[in-house]
């Protein structure tokens, strides 16, 4: 039995896609072992594998990726292994150099654009250390996995690398609905679920949900501007139409979705990794037969087009986006909604996973 070691940077309570991924591998029949950091209050891991949270002395900053990246080096060459899994820029230097001296496989795993994250935008040093990291050593890579097709001609245009595009959607499954906790009767939900942080549109939807009668906002996650947005709302007394809920761990989040009336996906264009996304929230709004609203992003575009799950909002303003929403509501998106949840699922996607590993 081959033994895979699967490598991230965050606390592995909340990755699904890295879930995902293990479940896959573990059926393939790999002896599999996921390594993370601990970081914050630690929930209690239940998986059907091997699991292993880093303690760390820095938690952010240069600091904390010197350290992670030390510690991962030491802890890959010393244990067994046949085949080594990096997920992002931040865990592949390790990766890759225990991979050199070892004479072992290595699969890269880019789950976004990480050197053009918003957080890089003013902080150029930083930001070009991780792109010579990445002109480094992604041209060397001959199993290199991302998210999107952007993302893929994005690497092939740079670095002439092939990557397989495998995205992250959700498992096909029925769940049990569980209500807000807080009074929605003959309200429209409208929902954004994930990070809550600069560039995702947040601000955009507290200023239209002034315009809308009828409508609570309601925002799951968490996130470095989530505090600014509180102060907001308490200061312009939108208590009664903007609701947050917090971190809500997946298994949660599943059943709080389908409540919603419309899913929001509003990311600005403030860089390629934004530009070049196509998110999990997405797929998790059209899994519980939510239709969405976008933004006129070129991932996010083409699935709603595809797929005829919601609109495209053309115009940044809080009149079209109001406007948008009203649409939405009074149309019907069911058949087509119901058609991209049987074929957006990871049953089907997975299948992408495991022809690399066999190749």
């Amino acid at each position: 039995m081959k033994r895979i070691i699967v490598t991230v940077s965050n606390d592995l309570v909340t990755d699904q896609r890295v879930h995902k991924m293990c479940c896959t591998l573990k059926e393939m029949g790999y002896d599999l072992l996921l390594i993370g950091r601990k970081h914050g209050s630690q929930e209690t891991l239940y998986r059907d594998y091997a699991t292993k949270r880093i303690s760390m002395l820095f938690h952010r900053g240069f600091l904390f990726y010197a350290e992670l990246n030390l510690r991962l080096f030491f802890l890959l060459l010393f244990t067994k292994k046949e085949v080594l899994f990096s997920n992002d820029l931040d865990t592949l230097i390790p990766n890759y150099f225990v991979a050199k001296l070892q004479r072992k496989e290595l699969i890269f795993d880019s789950h976004e654009l990480f050197s053009e994250i918003p957080e890089l935008k003013h902080r150029k040093l930083i930001k070009q250390f991780w792109l010579t990291i990445e002109r480094w050593i992604l041209p060397k890579l001959t199993k290199v996995i991302t998210v999107s097709d952007a993302i893929k001609k994005h690497y092939k245009n740079l670095y002439g690398i092939e990557a397989v595009v495998i995205r992250n959607l959700p498992l096909e499954k029925s769940v049990h609905q569980q209500s807000f906790p807080f009074p929605t009767e003959n309200k429209n939900i409208i929902l954004y679920q994930g990070a809550v942080n600069i560039g995702r549109g947040i601000e955009l939807m507290l200023e239209t949900i002034k315009l809308l009668d009828n409508c609570v906002l309601v925002i799951i996650g968490t996130g470095d501007i989530i505090e600014v947005l509180k102060q907001k709302v308490s200061s312009q007394t939108l208590e009664n139409k903007v609701r947050f809920m917090g971190k809500v761990l997946p298994k949660d989040l599943k059943q709080f979705t389908p409540n919603a009336t419309i899913g929001l996906s509003l990311e600005e264009d403030i860089g390629l990794n934004y530009r070049y996304a196509l998110p999990n929230k997405l797929f998790d709004y059209i899994q519980a037969e939510v239709p969405v609203i976008v933004a006129d992003l070129p991932e996010m575009k083409k699935l709603v087009e595809t797929y005829q799950v919601g609109e495209i909002l053309w115009e940044r303003s809080p009149k079209s986006l109001a406007k948008l929403i009203l649409k939405v509501i009074s149309n019907n998106y069911t058949i087509a909604l119901q058609k991209a949840k049987r074929e957006l699922t990871w049953t089907r996607e997975k299948d992408k996973l495991i022809r690399l590993l066999n190749s």
